[in-house]
């Protein structure tokens, strides 16, 4: 089996809430998603995406996946799609860096893998752990009163885990803490996630301001020192991000004892095969991880519960639905939201069927 074709579709989805909002002022009210189908020799199409939550978020933006792309692509016809370490050794061969561009082709590897055994991806990644698994909720930079009223309204849907989006003025964060925790059950949990918006002293002051509060700190401050020196003056557990971008922080960051938690994205490691390294790196570690991307649509999130899904249950802190916050489907067979909980499909490969329809015609073709 090789590369016949590469095919590159791009598509907008909107979001149910209108606006999402982080640290800083950034906001996105419609995502930029690329979709690629790797075709093979024989017929068979594996398909992945990669969806960068703005150019502000992480180095990566959307029209850098498709310039990426244009350039990687062409080069990779021929290839097999099967000898999946072999072929990730050639991208970063034919490109430097620029993981997120390398994401979706190798998820799309993933998927004829898959499709060429005839089991689902999660098998391939280590094994099915339970029936399914927990998942958080993103919970949008507003008003104090109206982040706890929308935690409340999730809870009603099943959620008993919340990404908070704070790294704002300290002032309002702490206010923003305290009137979620209220609206929270002991037994839930929540995280406050700066995205790296407060100084060090600010983030000193929220953890103390909050310091009674069951709640986890996650990534504070820019760089990884600054987050080193907050994490030894709390109490509070630890959730690392923005800086782990590979195998050597996170060891790093294990021998600091910089973290309790690690957030793992896959299109930041560069698609499932080197973040299947990280994460079997914190299974052996003992490292509880979130699973999941910087964002996209059914690809995405048949992706990231196939990740989820083949890791030990006591492992995982949590894991995320990207395709029940945008108002567009790409896809048939993506798994589905129940009770705040996700199940990775069962089909062969990544077990989803990509809706052409709403893709459209490509915006480039590489043969």
């Amino acid at each position: 089996m090789i590369i016949r074709e590469i095919r590159v579709y791009q598509v907008d989805l909107p979001l149910y809430e209108v606006t999402y909002k982080w640290s800083g002022g950034k906001s996105v009210t419609v995502f930029d998603s690329t979709v690629v189908a790797i075709e093979t020799d024989d017929g068979k199409v594996g398909w992945g995406e990669c969806c960068p939550l703005g150019p502000v978020y992480l180095p990566s933006y959307a029209l850098g996946v498709r310039a990426g792309l244009a350039e990687l692509a062409p080069q990779l016809i021929g290839e097999s799609p099967l000898d999946i370490d072999r072929f990730n050794r050639r991208m970063d061969q034919l490109l430097k860096g620029h993981p997120y561009v390398k994401s979706p082709l190798d998820v799309a590897c993933w998927d004829l893998l898959g499709q060429q055994a005839g089991l689902p991806v999660c098998t391939l990644l280590g094994g099915r752990y339970g029936d399914d698994f927990h998942l958080y909720r993103a919970i949008s930079q507003e008003a104090p009163e109206q982040m706890a009223a929308n935690v409340s309204g999730y809870r009603d849907q099943g959620y008993r885990r919340f990404q908070l989006k704070v790294g704002g003025d300290p002032d309002v964060d702490i206010e923003r803490i305290h009137a979620v925790r209220a609206a929270l059950q002991p037994t839930d949990r929540l995280v406050a996630d700066a995205n790296t918006g407060w100084t060090q002293h600010e983030a000193v002051r929220v953890c103390r301001a909050v310091k009674n509060l069951d709640v986890y700190i996650e990534q504070p401050c820019v760089t990884y020192e600054e987050c080193l020196a907050v994490r030894r003056q709390t109490d509070h557990p630890f959730v690392l991000d923005e800086n782990i971008d590979g195998l050597e922080m996170l060891l790093r960051a294990r021998r600091d004892l910089a973290m309790d938690v690690v957030n793992l994205k896959i299109s930041k490691f560069g698609g499932l095969t080197k973040i299947r390294q990280a994460r079997d790196l914190c299974v052996a570690m003992g490292i509880g991880m979130t699973l999941e991307d910087t964002w996209g649509g059914d690809i995405v999130t048949a992706a990231i519960s196939h990740l989820a899904h083949s890791t030990p249950t006591e492992l995982l802190f949590t894991s995320t639905d990207f395709n029940s916050y945008v108002t567009v489907s790409i896809a048939e067979g993506a798994p589905q939201r129940t009770n705040g909980r996700l199940a990775a499909p069962t089909a062969p490969g990544l077990g989803v069927t990509p809706r052409l329809d709403v893709l459209g015609k490509p915006v480039a073709v590489y043969s």
